[in-house]
């Protein structure tokens, strides 16, 4: 298992230049990048470039992974350089984007099924609350799309991955997984989405490990709030995600699976503080397929950070939120979520 890290989230990378992202993560330690999608990398597909990044990651000795973009056909107008790469054609857009990922030997590829709207505050900024189409709707919408470059995928020999994203449940992604085809879908596994989701990241890593085949290692703390619970990022191994737990299991269904970290970007202001409507009943219900069980395990989960908190040994949302966060404070998440990350591997996967 190889430690890598998101190529949107590297302080000090010239942005638009995955080159430089490479070289400054390889400077930070890390072993490998995943490029959000493969326009990140090129917006044009620009197949020198591509081939450029493949050889510097290859000479660096680092993985080089990426993907390609929302599959909610609802979302889609939110992403318009999906259908711009294609000249307005939105499946020919994702077979060229496919195309050139394959041409760099890039076959394990992220989607997501959905966007966090960070202008509202509650469940208006998840899509899965969206009222001019349900959620339902939008599982089939996706669904469909996905059966539409499936044939794409197994022609090139290319795995689409979707990530345990904001909105949807681990749950919902594996049936989407089975729905699709196990020899053509994927899972990227982020570890604390799920807790958006009232999910025990420990039971949704068992849940999704038999197809996960790219990872966003990310931690958080839960803390009560008017109306539920408040969401915030934190570097691995200061919030509730039982990393000791989970990588183990990752690494029994794929020792060879690559280790990306999600962290914090430099800000100027306060990082982004979701709030998961917990506490409304309505809420609660859009989730099913959560038992009972796991949601006292969750509960476990904030009561063990609020506690944290209160004996001094996490800072509270508010503090986290006022300290500043320039580059070096970046740079410190990166190197102390790394090292925690590292001393829990398992022997043989080191």
């Amino acid at each position: 298992m190889k430690l890598g890290i998101d190529g949107r989230k590297i302080p000090g990378a010239v942005p638009g230049d995955p080159v430089s992202v490479l070289r400054t993560a390889h400077e930070l330690g890390m072993e490998g990048v995943f490029f959000r999608t493969v326009l990140d990398m090129s917006p044009t597909l620009d197949a020198c470039l591509l081939a450029e990044t493949r050889a510097v990651a290859d000479d660096l000795g680092m993985y080089l992974e990426s993907g390609l973009g929302k599959v909610n056909p609802y979302a889609s107008p939110e992403t318009p350089e999906l259908r711009r790469i294609g000249d307005g054609d939105v499946v020919l857009g994702f077979r060229r984007m496919m195309q050139a990922c394959a041409e760099i030997d890039c076959r394990e590829l992220w989607i997501g099924t959905a966007n966090y709207q960070s202008a509202f505050r509650g469940r208006f900024a998840y899509d899965r609350f969206r009222t001019d189409v349900s959620w339902a709707e939008q599982l089939r919408a996706i669904r469909s799309f996905l059966q539409l470059l499936a044939p794409i995928a197994r022609d090139l020999g290319i795995h689409l991955n979707l990530e345990t994203h904001e909105e949807i449940t681990s749950f919902e992604v594996v049936r989407l997984v089975e729905q699709t085809g196990p020899d053509v879908a994927g899972i990227v596994f982020d570890t604390a989405n799920v807790l958006q989701r009232l999910e025990d990241p420990v039971a949704a890593a068992h849940r999704v490990a038999p197809h996960v085949r790219q990872t966003h290692l990310k931690d958080a703390v839960l803390v009560g709030a008017p109306g539920g619970l408040r969401y915030q990022m934190r570097p691995s191994g200061t919030g509730v995600v039982d990393f000791a737990a989970i990588l183990p299991v990752l690494a029994a269904a794929r020792p060879d699976l690559n280790l990306s970290m999600e962290t914090d970007q430099p800000r100027s202001g306060a990082p982004l503080d979701m709030l998961v409507e917990s506490a409304d009943p309505a809420f609660v219900a859009a989730h099913p397929d959560v038992t009972e069980a796991e949601r006292r395990a969750h509960a476990a989960l904030v009561r063990d950070a609020e506690a944290r908190i209160r004996a001094g040994l996490i800072p509270s949302v508010d503090a986290y939120a006022a300290a500043p966060f320039g580059v070096p404070e970046a740079r410190s998440y990166i190197h102390r979520s790394a090292a925690h990350l590292r001393s829990l591997l398992p022997a043989g996967v080191r």
